[in-house]
């Protein structure tokens, strides 16, 4: 968990007030089909339930999992900010949310393999020059 996710945030909204509503973005630092770990300064409690809209921005557009239910499990305090492990629930198999987020977790994963690539043939070429 060094790095967050390249180009994923989580938005939710919390209650500030009686009236009002502020809405919130974190990091997210990993992905997987039954939950995820983000990083914001709110507090929460294990137990909690969240409702998060899941972007990931891409150049033409943004694919968005909408309204995603999640549930506090862990909290972990790092300086002033907290990572929060959100477990899922369960998703339909053909679901809108559930087909969005298959989709975030594809191109994530060419992302990080791409980026996996470029640092290593980066190094490479270092020594080469080096040499």
């Amino acid at each position: 968990m060094n790095e967050a996710l390249p180009d994923l945030i989580a938005r939710f909204r919390i209650k500030q007030g009686l009236f009002r509503k502020e809405l919130v973005e974190a990091s997210v630092f990993e992905l997987d089909s039954y939950g995820c770990v983000m990083k914001t300064d709110k507090v929460f409690e294990p137990g909690d339930s969240l409702t998060l809209d899941l972007v990931m921005d891409m150049p033409f557009e943004e694919i968005c999992a909408e309204s995603v239910s999640g549930l506090v499990t862990e909290r972990r305090k790092h300086c002033s900010n907290f990572f929060y492990s959100i477990d899922f629930s369960e998703f339909e198999p053909g679901s809108p949310n559930g087909d969005k987020l298959r989709r975030i977790r594809e191109v994530l994963s060419r992302k990080l393999s791409l980026k996996s690539r470029r640092t290593s043939s980066g190094s490479i070429s270092g020594f080469r020059q080096m040499a």
